[in-house]
């Protein structure tokens, strides 16, 4: 079994995230993933809560731990090209934990 090179989690409960979009946010991933053929390199999961209620939704990408808030169905594709694939971190996402986007 191969490991994969990034793992991604996309908070899907709480108070907030379900209602923000997050389960589509995490099904375009999933799909952008898919569509290139990429499922055996980069790991998408549904996540628990991530105490960031308010934020959502939120992406995690490790190993690098870059947190992204206000994640949209639009951004997926830039996150999958930018940071995904070409190991730059899309900033404008960035979240810092402060309540805004670094």
């Amino acid at each position: 079994m191969d490991i994969f090179e990034k793992h991604v989690f996309v908070c899907v409960n709480g108070k907030t995230c379900p209602n923000e979009g997050a389960v589509e946010v995490c099904d375009a991933l999933r799909k952008e993933i898919a569509e290139r053929g990429l499922q055996k390199k980069i790991r998408i999961n549904k996540a628990g809560c991530f105490d960031q209620c308010g934020h959502g939704p939120l992406v995690v990408v490790y190993p690098e731990s870059t947190w992204y808030a206000h994640v949209q169905p639009a951004d997926v594709k830039q996150i999958v090209e930018e940071h995904l694939i070409g190991d730059t971190p899309v900033e404008r996402l960035f979240y810092d934990g402060s309540g805004r986007i670094k």
